[in-house]
């Protein structure tokens, strides 16, 4: 069994974890820790939990005390917060995901401009391992901290990858108007967070200034081999969770949807997780999955491609590629423990 400790275990993607890696049949959750909610037993926090878990969240100093006790830390945290306990959790021989932003970026200098930090653990960067699984597989194999990507990057490469990798579009072209699940923008407490603030509403946010626009360039520059700068827009939407992420390009030839569908059939075809769809994706098909719907058309008026990509925020774009992640590093099967389907309904 591998033994887990979760950092954040009850915001939500950390809630999210505690579901998946409770229903794992290779792992074992040795602590789980939350500091607004520390000596807080977890099922008084999510009552879904009622006598079926009677873990007590614990605070992070006791967290670093039973790191010896783990094989894999999994840290649902925001950014800045995570560089002491990585570097303590490394030193112990312990492998771990970071489903937040403090390794997702290989540039120190591009991560303070955009998250306004200086990086505390420069000299590990380079080491850490972008855990796309789909796109990265091999490198995740054999890395002992991994990055777990942003939602909507995580919807935005799957979508684009292939175009840029086979030559098809102009990088610079690029626009990606993508739609969130409120969940996207976590458990604190905040007022435009608000039922009757989202309700009855969509809203854009983030305009040229969003924290995942340089983690998507970086992630499809290395498809292209070049530098790239495109323009990506959020939504907040009044439901619970998924991304639609919606992405044009220009593209370079004439080629027909036909013909491009089938370049993205190869390409995905030994894939568990990813799915090019005849019909066009909605988020409701692969909520509550660790599942990855994807479409596309050619628009021969305007010789543009418009993918379109579904996930569910909180599992294929946070929970779910972390064990997808961990299964890897532990050289298990990859969908150990994620072969659960979305309930449509």
């Amino acid at each position: 069994m591998i033994k887990v400790g979760i950092l954040g275990a009850t915001g939500y993607a950390g809630q999210q974890l505690v579901w998946i890696l409770r229903n794992h049949p290779q792992s074992e959750i040795v602590f789980i820790s939350s500091h607004s909610y520390a000596n807080t037993q977890y099922s008084d926090i999510y009552n879904n939990y009622n006598g079926l878990l009677k873990d007590v969240c614990i605070n992070m100093e006791e967290a670093e005390n039973k790191l010896s006790l783990i094989d894999i830390l999994f840290i649902a945290l925001p950014h800045g917060k995570s560089f002491d306990i990585v570097k303590k959790a490394l030193q112990q021989g312990v492998k771990v995901v970071d489903l937040g932003a403090d390794y997702r970026l290989k540039s120190p200098e591009v991560y303070k401009e955009w998250y306004g930090l200086e990086h505390e653990y420069k000299e590990v960067l380079e080491e850490a391992c972008y855990g796309l699984v789909e796109l990265n597989r091999e490198d995740i194999k054999n890395a002992s901290l991994v990055a777990n990507p942003g939602c909507y990057p995580t919807a935005s490469a799957l979508s684009l990858y292939p175009l840029l990798k086979h030559g098809f579009i102009n990088p610079d072209s690029i626009i990606i108007d993508a739609k969130s699940g409120v969940t996207g923008a976590g458990r604190n407490a905040n007022i435009s967070n608000l039922f009757t603030e989202c309700n009855d509403s969509v809203k854009a946010y983030g305009i040229a200034s969003h924290r995942h626009t340089p983690e998507i360039e970086q992630m499809l520059s290395s498809a292209c081999k070049e530098d790239i700068t495109l323009n990506f827009t959020p939504h907040l939407v009044p439901m619970n969770r998924g991304i639609l992420a919606t992405c044009y390009a220009k593209l370079n030839t004439k080629i027909s949807t036909d013909e491009l569908k089938d370049i993205y059939k190869s390409f995905y075809k030994d894939e568990y997780f990813v799915k090019i769809i005849e019909s066009l994706p909605e988020t409701k098909w692969v909520r509550g999955s660790n599942l990855c719907h994807i479409n596309l058309k050619v628009d021969g008026r305007t010789n543009r491609v418009i993918v379109v990509a579904a996930i569910d925020n909180l599992i294929k774009g946070a929970a779910g590629q972390a064990v997808q992640n961990m299964n890897l590093m532990f050289n298990l099967k990859e969908t150990t423990g994620l072969e659960f389907i979305s309930m449509a309904i």
